[in-house]
């Protein structure tokens, strides 16, 4: 039996692939956001440009999904950041930096093999709504 209270959640404000996923869930009063990468939100197509303008990106559109859902990267409590390469990891938290400044949250980064579109970083968050 489905959970009433789980909602699947999308806004067309930040990119999506159209993969087998949800873009957020929805469930009590936390949102779970699938990983951003550097996507144009008016294309969906992948920009394959520095760490720092990946990163970028990939923050907005997670600032969006957030924003458009009720809640805010204020109230985020648990990111996962994903690295193609470690050496980017500098530079990733530069980028970081500047949208967490207070209360930071729990966060694990970690360096992987490979991400999809050729993304250098991808992020997903679990926030309060």
């Amino acid at each position: 039996m489905e959970d009433s209270k789980k909602r699947v959640f999308h806004t067309d404000k930040a990119a999506f692939t159209g993969g087998p996923y949800s873009q957020a869930i929805i469930y009590q009063d936390m949102i779970y956001v699938s990983g951003q990468i550097a996507l144009d939100p008016k294309t969906n197509a992948p920009v394959l440009g520095t760490i720092e303008e990946q990163s970028t990106l990939a923050l907005e559109n997670l600032k969006i999904i957030l924003e458009e859902a009720g809640s805010s990267m204020d109230k985020v409590i648990r990111v996962n950041v994903y690295l193609a390469s470690i050496d980017d990891y500098p530079k990733f938290n530069e980028v970081y930096k500047r949208f967490f400044t207070a209360d930071l949250p729990a966060r694990t980064c970690v360096a992987v093999a490979g991400l999809p579109l050729g993304a250098k970083v991808e992020i997903d968050a679990i926030a309060i709504v």
